[in-house]
């Protein structure tokens, strides 16, 4: 006996169709073209980002104005090409016939859907081609600078050992320390009174080490500062007093510097976290766009034929 949900309006329904529901030539066809467009569209934004922008000072727009265009470029670029791409996918796809409208409707969500996971597949591995090719050239560019610095580096060295191995007593070994010229190692052979006899190149090293160190850690400890004051004194020849207040302008100076870069950093952090919330919400939002775009091309594919 037939049950009551094989009959439609008194007649038998027909077997259920064997064939997939998804259309995947109108799918591909849809998610191809999102993606060219968004390619194409991100090309544009750059190029026009570019020509807002200018190296000099007070010139062009700001870095946050370029940050919020660009945001919103984003979102402009996402909503247009998953607009476009699903309702050519929902245009092109093949009609349905005996289907429910309800169903319909469904699959032309669905296959908008789908066509949007897929463009943003295909736009994800060009950009991470793009992304990679530029990484292994800066990679290779970066090697071949390294390299020649390091041979520039090298005959640097072996001069430098040719023209002190007479006053040194030929020990060969003294470059092999460099590497250990680290604030830890002027500790502990920190002579108890700077002189004037070191030259200016290592106690500018050594200071620099010194003001590293106070960076990393907070502040320049007392101690260091009074080392830094005698070395000064004894190098320039001034007062204590006047080394203890350039001691005191260079540390204040420093850390001036430690918090400017901090801000740029922590200013950096908050645009991407920024950037990054706004593409993936700009992305859901396209992604619902993708479903109507599809679902308005098939209803108009069924009211022409």
């Amino acid at each position: 006996m037939e049950t009551s949900a094989q009959y439609r309006t008194g007649v038998l329904a027909p077997p259920e169709s064997s064939v997939s529901a998804v259309t995947w030539p109108a799918i591909f066809g849809g998610a191809f073209v999102a993606a060219a467009t968004t390619i194409v569209l991100v090309a544009l934004g750059s190029g026009l980002g570019l020509a807002s922008v200018s190296p000099w000072r007070d010139s062009g727009a700001s870095a946050t104005g370029v940050a919020w265009m660009a945001a919103a470029w984003l979102i402009v670029v996402q909503w247009l090409s998953s607009g476009v791409g699903g309702y050519l996918a929902g245009r092109l796809r093949t009609k349905w016939a005996n289907i429910h409208t309800h169903e319909v409707f469904f699959r032309d969500t669905a296959h908008g859907f789908i066509t949007w996971a897929l463009a943003t597949l295909l736009v994800a591995g060009f950009l991470a081609s793009a992304v990679g090719s530029a990484l292994s050239g800066g990679v290779q560019a970066a090697s071949t600078v390294g390299a020649g610095a390091a041979a520039g580096a090298g005959a640097a060295a072996a001069g430098s050992t040719s023209d002190e191995a007479p006053s040194q007593g030929g020990r060969s070994g003294v470059g092999s320390t460099t590497g250990l010229a680290t604030y830890d190692m002027d500790l502990l052979f920190r002579p108890s009174a700077p002189t004037a006899a070191s030259s200016t190149s290592d106690a500018r090293a050594e200071a620099a080490r010194i003001l590293a160190n106070g960076l990393a850690t907070g502040d320049v400890p007392t101690t260091d500062r009074a080392y830094l004051a005698e070395l000064v004194a004894a190098r320039t020849g001034s007062s204590t007093e006047d080394a203890q207040k350039r001691v005191d302008v260079a540390i204040a100076q420093a850390k001036a510097a430690d918090v400017k870069i901090r801000q740029a950093a922590d200013t950096a952090r908050k645009a991407a976290a920024a950037t990054s919330i706004l593409t993936a919400l700009s992305m859901l939002v396209g992604a619902f766009i993708a479903c109507v775009a599809a679902a308005l091309g098939g209803q108009r594919r069924d009211l022409h034929n």
